[in-house]
């Protein structure tokens, strides 16, 4: 079993920041691509960004050059840092990890969700 556990959503103004974090711990043997994903009520869930093992970075066009995904290894953990942050990015924000538990198993995992609010 593996669990991913995040940190770091809240109330912020327009043009501030926050920073998430996500861990994952449990049975784990390697973890490929982590991402981030936001959701709204009535709308599909929509990727973020994305990072492989090797630190290949992907962005969703509206995040471009205003959030940036990075990881440690060694810890397992995925962190989106936002900036300029605008109201249109208030949504619950879940990190997601395919996880490698042994060579022949493989899934996707999920964080809870962390609400991100930005209003004045």
């Amino acid at each position: 079993q593996v669990h991913m556990v995040e940190s770091g959503g809240g109330l912020v103004q327009p043009g501030g920041s926050l920073r998430l974090s996500c861990a994952a711990s449990g049975n784990i043997f390697a973890i490929h691509t982590m991402g981030w994903y936001r959701q709204v009520p009535r709308k599909e869930r929509e990727l973020v960004a994305t990072i492989t093992s090797g630190g290949t970075t992907n962005y969703a066009d509206s995040v471009k050059g205003r959030f940036t995904i990075s990881r440690d290894n060694a810890i397992n953990t995925v962190y989106l840092q936002m900036n300029s942050l605008k109201p249109e990015d208030t949504a619950l924000y879940y990190c997601k990890a395919d996880v490698r538990m042994t060579l022949w198993d493989r899934n996707d995992y999920w964080g809870q969700g962390t609400q991100v609010t930005v209003s004045s």
